[in-house]
């Protein structure tokens, strides 16, 4: 190459880093990606990982003291937090400049709030912890929420109700789909001039996010809408990455509880538009229900040879919630473990328990099990159970090697094992207190070991053939 054209090469280069969105700080995780040998699970740096978290919030980044949250999160071995859009809580901004006159321009941004964001993605990307964005907070355009949305025609300069076709007020609850807010893209209404500003909007997001390597997204919270307003922010998003010279991974969180739902195909049938699938509202579930539902989905997946992460961004559950209680929390966060999801995060209070110290001993307990076994290449095998009641026992096994049996509420059952060698050891996690007992040797009776639970809740024997 000549000097002049080398010289030329320099420059042309240094402007595209300095103009580029995704120029900026680095961070420990370098690159954050479906496992190439186990697509169940995620990898960071080339190696599988288990996503564990809980937050006392959804909106993590409009926390002004949320590096103390991270902080206990990464002590107790959480690695996992969602992140909604939102803005709705007291206190929280939104993201454009509000004039003199309390109206917002939706050609200019509030400074403050982007930069909330950005610290908060460097934050967790300090401290290993993948973040899983919610781009639209669905909630944030309803009722009372509405009224007070920068989106909300009466709430700006930028432009009329009339010619966004947007109703200032909408009071029905989303599942009813009432705002046209989530109808503009192309497939749909074709609101092209609102759709602009939602284009602005997500740009934006991306001019920090892809900055970061320990992002994911998920387009909505609990839609309701058709898939085509999904899928077209998915689409856009990967391609403005791949624009960037970035790969990002996409999802979208449906409403129904039943996973079977038709709704949940949409993700799940369709790789080249979502990379993982939520599940998250399988955790409505309970017991063997909870169990059956999300194996199903996994099961769905390989059959379809479709394999990807399945997320629990959110586990619902909390004596004083309106959903589920705290040991419903605390057995499906570890059923989610078990049974083989990707990621599970516990909810925010009061729908779910946060990082309260519950939360943090089964975080820990969770991350020292995963660490002790041979986590990933384990599988679930409540069929090696026999005596099991209902919602007495969970088996996750590489059968001839090991077994991890998650007693909820205490139980007896016995385990089928063909063990060549004479020696088995089994220790008990109480996984409340995140302590383990000393390991102890057992024989099998005719390949059959009893396994009877200390007292109490929420004991996870570990089984090894020595």
């Amino acid at each position: 190459m000549s000097k002049p054209k080398a010289i030329l090469t320099f420059f042309v280069l240094a402007i595209f880093i300095a103009w580029s969105p995704v120029s900026g700080q680095t961070q420990k995780v370098d690159f954050l990606q479906p496992s190439k040998e186990l697509p169940q699970y995620w990898e960071i740096n080339g190696k599988p990982i288990m996503l564990l978290g809980g937050s006392v919030e959804d909106n993590l980044f409009q926390l002004k003291n949320v590096e103390s949250q991270l902080d206990l999160l990464q002590s107790v071995g959480g690695n996992y937090v969602r992140n909604t859009m939102s803005s709705r809580d007291d206190s929280n901004l939104w993201p454009f400049h509000k004039n003199d006159d309390g109206l917002y321009d939706l050609r200019k941004w509030n400074d403050d709030y982007w930069k909330r964001f950005d610290n908060f993605l460097q934050a967790c990307a300090d401290r290993d912890i993948v973040v899983q964005v919610e781009l639209w907070a669905t909630f944030d355009f309803y009722r009372e929420n509405w009224l007070v949305n920068p989106f909300n025609p009466k709430n700006n300069v930028t432009y009329s109700a009339e010619r966004v076709n947007l109703r200032t007020e909408v009071n029905s609850h989303p599942t009813f789909r009432e705002n046209n807010f989530f109808w503009s893209v192309p497939s749909q209404e074709s609101n092209l001039f609102l759709l602009d500003y939602q284009q602005r909007y997500i740009d934006k997001l991306l001019s920090i996010s892809l900055k970061y390597n320990n992002v994911l997204y998920c387009m909505d919270n609990e839609t309701s809408v058709t898939s085509e307003w999904g899928k077209f922010w998915s689409l856009y998003i990967k391609k403005v990455a791949q624009e960037n010279g970035k790969q990002i991974y996409t999802t979208e969180m449906w409403d129904p509880w039943n996973l079977d739902h038709v709704a949940h195909r949409e993700t799940s049938d369709h790789p080249e538009i979502y990379d993982f699938v939520d599940i998250s509202q399988n955790n409505h579930n309970s017991g063997d229900n909870h169990w059956d539902n999300g194996l199903k989905q996994i099961n769905r997946l390989k059959s379809n040879n479709t394999m990807r992460p399945l997320n629990n961004v959110k586990v619902y559950g909390n004596d004083g919630g309106a959903h589920q209680t705290t040991q419903n929390a605390i057995e499906s966060f570890t059923r989610n473990v078990l049974f083989g999801a990707a990621s599970t995060r516990f909810h925010r209070p009061t729908s779910g328990q946060g990082i309260n110290e519950t939360t943090q001993a089964v975080i820990q307990s969770m991350r020292s099990y995963v660490k002790k076994a041979d986590f990933f290449h384990g599988s679930p095998a409540n069929d090696l159970l026999t005596g099991r009641e209902e919602n007495e026992a969970y088996c996750r096994a590489i059968e001839g090697k090991e077994y991890g049996i998650y007693f909820p509420k205490g139980g007896e059952v016995k385990l089928q094992i063909d063990a060549k060698k004479p020696q088995i050891s089994i220790e008990w996690l109480n996984i409340l207190e995140a302590t383990w007992t000393e390991k102890s040797i057992i024989n099998p009776s005719n390949k059959r070991l009893t396994i009877t639970s200390p007292a109490g809740e929420n004991w996870l024997a570990f089984i090894k053939i020595e």
